[in-house]
């Protein structure tokens, strides 16, 4: 199978990268794959191909942020390669955060099913479960209504594709009820490495307390600081801040904002970008993982690496992530969203028990080796199979 994947992808700090590299990486080392043609976005430096892989991978850098010709490029890309096989790697933003060029990007799926070419799209989040405020898209009300029915006319136009996975089994009924498709599959979002389980020993030195990701919409860091701080009053444990991750692109200036804010709290340290070989070190000497989220929009590949590495977790039960944790087998301390004390609570109730700590790192490795990206692959691989196989008694020929 030559496999065309559409994603951003390392370097890139495009949404959903992560994601890109390590579905990559795992589909490069199957035996029915032999080409990878990577349809991703530009980047100056070149693309991190850091992995071993038993096929060709061709890269395409063609398509641009926010860029209107992103259709038009894209389309010429694929059709050149004439690969067997597409998958859409996507959320509503993927393309841009102007409306127009996220339209026409998500215009793509449909376009190659006319063209009889087998077309998955992996969609991480849907609009009916996204809190347009607190996600940092509008607080008008008019235009909430607005982005509704323009998110609900997008996703007629994705289902189109042959199928369309999502990783929440929420959002695998919201699709088929309300749209009345039946091309829609719950593929779990699945965890992007299972290293050797850890020994759940922590360095030495102060237990550093770690939130990763991009902030500044639904994801904040003020509540985690001012938690710590409080919880440093009454703790004899030493402890240590860890900010890992970038803005959200819908807030730009954000991290800048907090290190003013904050530039004496001690013992505070915001990383930047996390490249993709230190993330394994920046999990490892965390002693918990903290989500400080007031809302969510969709599965969470934090929460799965944090059970990759034994981490213990602290969340708010809200949303998809309480659907998640439930469903996958994870384990966590849940507190109350936006509540300083609560957070404090939950943090102090795993650092000060390191038995507490420890068994909820054991469960959220158990529940991230049961469900491996490697295995997430053969998923797709068994679904284009199943197209391909329909297309083929339908007398369907692939109209290149």
């Amino acid at each position: 199978m030559k496999l065309a994947i559409v994603t951003a992808f390392p370097p890139s700090k495009v949404t959903l990268t992560e994601y890109g590299y390590h579905l990559v990486k795992h589909f490069a080392l199957k035996d029915e794959v032999d080409e990878i043609v990577l349809i991703t976005d530009h980047t100056e430096e070149e693309k991190q191909i850091d992995f071993d892989a038993n096929c060709k991978i061709t890269v395409k850098d063609c398509w641009k942020f926010n860029s209107y010709a992103n259709i038009v490029n894209i389309y010429k890309a694929i059709s050149a390669e004439k690969p067997d096989a597409i998958l859409f790697n996507l959320q509503f933003m993927k393309f841009g955060d102007k409306k127009a060029a996220a339209a026409l990007g998500l215009m793509l799926p449909m376009i190659f099913k006319i063209k009889r070419i087998p077309t998955i799209v992996l969609l991480h989040n849907i609009l009916e479960t996204v809190d347009l405020e607190k996600a940092g898209f509008t607080q008008n009300k008019l235009m909430q209504k607005m982005y509704n029915f323009i998110g609900s006319t997008l996703t007629r136009l994705v289902l189109q594709a042959d199928l369309v996975a999502v990783t929440i089994s929420k959002y695998e009924y919201i699709l088929k009820s309300k749209y009345r498709k039946k091309n829609v599959m719950l593929i779990p979002h699945g965890a992007f490495e299972t290293p050797p389980e850890p020994t759940y020993d922590l360095p030495a030195g102060p237990k550093k307390i770690m939130t990763f990701g991009k902030f500044g919409t639904y994801k904040k860091v003020e509540i985690l600081i001012e938690a710590i701080e409080k919880l440093r009053r009454t703790s004899k444990q030493e402890m240590e801040i860890v900010i890992a991750g970038t803005d959200s692109p819908n807030t730009p200036g954000y991290i800048e904002s907090m290190k003013k804010k904050y530039k004496d709290v001690p013992n505070l340290t915001f990383t930047g970008y996390v490249e993709e070989k230190d993330v394994p070190v920046i999990f490892g000497e965390s002693a918990v993982v903290v989500f400080p989220y007031t809302s969510t929009t969709g599965s969470s590949g934090v929460l799965h690496q944090a059970g990759s590495y034994g981490k213990a977790v602290v969340l708010p039960d809200l949303g998809d992530l309480g659907i998640l944790v439930r469903e996958e087998g994870y384990r966590g301390q849940f507190f109350t969203p936006s509540n300083v004390d609560s957070l404090a609570k939950s943090i102090d109730a795993i650092i000060s028990n390191d038995g507490y700590r420890v068994e909820l790192g054991k469960k959220n490795y158990k529940a991230s080796c049961s469900l491996p990206m490697e295995k997430i692959a053969d998923m797709y691989l068994e679904q284009f199979h199943r197209i391909m196989n329909k297309n083929f008694k339908n007398g369907m020929s692939v109209v290149q």
